[in-house]
């Protein structure tokens, strides 16, 4: 009679000799294999547990992807504002500048007529004086002309 362990491993099946396979059977196996064995399971089982870890951190990953989206889309949100405000600035100084060109441009045609007016003037007052001058030595002349003719005419007289 066969003892029970005999029959117990005879109802397996075994596989042929050079090749890889599972022994279920407990008993049949050696020391060696069951610490394979409990080695991949215990390493798989972490697994497992890091899965769950892992499923936590990729949330966490999200979460923090989410905020930074969040965080940009504010950022964004206020860089657009002080773009407007900006902008609103240019425009401003842009139209105080051409206001001051154009006040600029107001005031050298003013002192542009104002020169020309004083230049004018000036010219006027020379004319003026030329044209006086010319009577004053023409008065002159006529005087000196008419001293002349008087003495001469004094000396026809007497000779």
């Amino acid at each position: 009679m066969k003892n029970g362990t005999e029959s117990f491993v005879s109802s397996f099946h075994w596989p042929f000799a050079g090749s890889f396979g599972f022994n279920t059977d407990i008993l049949a196996t050696n020391p060696i294999n069951l610490s394979v064995v409990l080695g991949v399971l215990i390493f798989f089982g972490k697994g497992v547990c890091n899965l769950l870890s892992l499923s936590d951190l990729l949330d966490n990953r999200k979460l923090r992807i989410l905020n930074t989206i969040r965080n940009s889309e504010e950022l964004q949100g206020g860089a657009i504002e002080r773009l407007e405000k900006a902008r609103a600035r240019l425009r401003k100084v842009e139209m105080e500048a051409d206001q001051f060109r154009v006040n600029g441009y107001s005031e050298i045609e003013r002192e542009k007529w104002n020169l020309i007016n004083s230049t004018s003037k000036t010219l006027e007052q020379l004319e003026n004086y030329k044209n006086e001058t010319i009577h004053f030595e023409q008065q002159r002349a006529i005087n000196q002309v008419r001293q002349r003719l008087f003495e001469q005419g004094v000396t026809f007289t007497y000779h």
